[in-house]
């Protein structure tokens, strides 16, 4: 007698994805996430499982390389190309993400194959926002490129966790005066912008 299991979870996609990027960035936003939550029509158990989902697929020994598990959950980019860094050429991919039209999820791929850099970026012809003081900084405005442009030299530091940035820069505040403040970013977007001095 044979018996017969039940379906088993869905493919994970590009709508379950969007849910791992609020994810990490709901420990600095959390009410922007759950406002973004909202207008998904999901909930915080969507949420925890899409990231419990997503890494299972990371930590998994039969794990695809990086680059192959994007395009397997996210399928075909949107645009690909190539960028030198440095002395080495790297392979670029781009896919749209629909809770923030206005940006692309980026993945920058190392000869051999290996990820160096996963993160959200402006889109191509899409308006870039152009700070220019501290206060213009709120979150999820900007990308870290757009940071590390609008006030120069910004100084890059280490993550406080994976998919986290920071960037350590001097910029004018709309009172006239200047100081001296830490960006952090998750996933390539601002989260929060706090003063380094004191």
């Amino acid at each position: 007698m044979s018996s017969v299991s039940g379906p088993g979870p869905a493919p994970f996609g590009p709508d379950d994805f969007q849910l791992v990027l609020l994810r990490r960035m709901a420990d600095f936003q959390p009410q922007l996430v759950a406002d973004a939550l909202r207008r998904l029509g999901t909930g915080r158990s969507e949420l925890r499982e899409a990231n419990r989902r997503w890494q299972a697929m990371v930590r998994s020994p039969r794990s695809r390389a990086a680059g192959a598990r994007y395009r397997s959950v996210l399928g075909p980019p949107e645009s690909t190309g190539s960028r030198r860094i440095g002395d080495l050429t790297f392979q670029v991919a781009a896919w749209p993400v629909p809770l923030w039209p206005g940006l692309r999820f980026e993945v920058l791929t190392a000869p051999g194959g290996v990820v160096f850099n996963e993160w959200l970026v402006r889109a191509p012809g899409a308006a870039s926002p152009a700070p220019r003081t501290v206060e213009e900084l709120t979150p999820w405005s900007c990308t870290v490129d757009e940071v590390a442009r609008a006030f120069p030299p910004a100084r890059p530091m280490e993550g406080t966790a994976p998919t986290r940035w920071r960037l350590a820069f001097s910029a004018p505040d709309a009172a006239g005066g200047t100081g001296a403040y830490v960006a952090d970013f998750t996933w390539g977007l601002l989260q929060e912008v706090t003063s380094s001095t004191g």
